[in-house]
């Protein structure tokens, strides 16, 4: 493991009468670069074009995919990740996009908040990701 992971828990026990499996953790304790990523939202980076899709599932894949792509260009691994702030237009999405989330971070344990927000910056976006990472010296 890339850093020091405090309390770590995983929300199936936390919301058990939700469906929720994402490995987090209360606590990052961390060493080296860091990593600020803008919040990621469902569109291509190359080209700033929103993906062709309302779903909130297929939108968390797309940041996701951001978030590690950044990293990555970063030189870091989804490893490094320490903390994810999730934006969500409406609450109704939370389960759907927490678990789409929890299947680029098992294993990882970042820290995580959840807001829900009246809108993003484009009408059609559902959700948005602010991550932070810290590639270990």
């Amino acid at each position: 493991m890339a850093h020091i992971r405090i309390r770590k828990f995983n929300t199936r026990d936390t919301y058990p009468e939700q469906k929720l499996d994402n490995d987090l953790c209360q606590a990052v304790v961390a060493r080296g670069t860091m990593i600020f990523l803008r919040g990621q939202c469902p569109q291509d980076l190359d080209t700033a074009k929103n993906i062709d899709s309302h779903d909130p599932v297929e939108q968390t894949h797309k940041v996701m995919q951001n978030i590690r792509q950044l990293i990555e260009e970063a030189g870091g691994k989804m490893e490094h990740l320490c903390k994810v702030v999730v934006y969500l237009t409406d609450v109704r999405h939370r389960e759907a996009v927490y678990r789409t989330m929890g299947e680029y971070i098992r294993g990882v344990h970042p820290v995580s908040t959840g807001v829900v927000v009246t809108a993003l910056a484009r009408p059609d976006w559902l959700v948005e990701i602010d991550a932070t990472a810290m590639i270990p010296d």
